[in-house]
């Protein structure tokens, strides 16, 4: 298994409870939009086994050519172990990142594609609005639809609704709104429905689709396949 060590290059306060802590890019290391790694602090592997408290599964919320590996998280006053020293992270120190792959790439078919999240979820998500604006060829449009109880909406500079690039932006505080907005967007039977959040909002999410008739192959998960007929199955 490859590790790479890097720096903090730059740590950017998004709202009280949001950080996002730009990365240096250690030679050879790539991914693509959509893409997820593992996040590790110092000492993870210190001993025969690693410590899987000092790692968290989490999404690269930049493209590559942007130059830098964003990693946004959520870091409430009272949090985790991990979650205190992600919080105590400043320039220049070091962490690492393996197992780098993506398993929500955006897809040019000819169809919509519908961006359903939770809060800081949406950082999955601003990559690939990035690459849709870059190049939109074979899609007809994208929609993003994120709920954000705080009302501290995230990335608000790319996400904001732009008619001429065929991009809807849609933010909501509360449950029954954003239920109601899936329910509409459900109407599209060949749409792409990408959804991240917690397992919890993936299978709400997933139980509300499938009842509007939005078949299997059109809901998009940041999971590996077997994980992903769990939840779909």
């Amino acid at each position: 298994m490859q590790i790479y060590w890097t720096k903090i290059n730059k740590v950017i306060e998004e709202s009280s409870e949001v950080r996002t802590y730009l990365l240096e890019c250690p030679e050879g290391f790539t991914w693509e939009e959509g893409a997820h790694t593992h996040f590790a602090m110092k000492g993870f592997n210190a001993s025969d086994k690693p410590n899987r408290s000092l790692v968290r599964h989490m999404s690269i919320s930049t493209l590559p050519d942007e130059g830098l590996i964003g990693i946004t998280t959520r870091i409430k006053e009272h949090c985790s172990e991990f979650k205190s020293i992600v919080k105590n992270l400043d320039i220049g120190d070091e962490v690492a990142l393996f197992k780098t792959q993506s398993n929500v790439p955006i897809k040019n078919e000819g169809k919509s594609i519908y961006l359903l999240s939770s809060g800081v979820a949406l950082a999955t998500f601003r990559p690939l609005v990035m690459k849709y604006f870059e190049d939109s060829s074979n899609i007809n449009e994208v929609y993003s639809l994120n709920i954000e109880s705080s009302r501290q909406f995230l990335f608000t500079d790319l996400f904001t609704t732009a008619v001429d690039k065929s991009f809807t932006s849609k933010f909501v505080d509360n449950r029954f709104d954003y239920y109601e907005e899936v329910k509409r967007l459900a109407s599209d039977q060949e749409g792409f429905f990408y959804i991240v959040g917690s397992d919890e909002f993936l299978r709400e999410n997933i139980k509300l689709l499938k009842e509007f008739g939005i078949k299997y192959e059109n809901i998009i998960l940041d999971k590996h396949e077997q994980a992903k007929r769990e939840f779909l199955l």
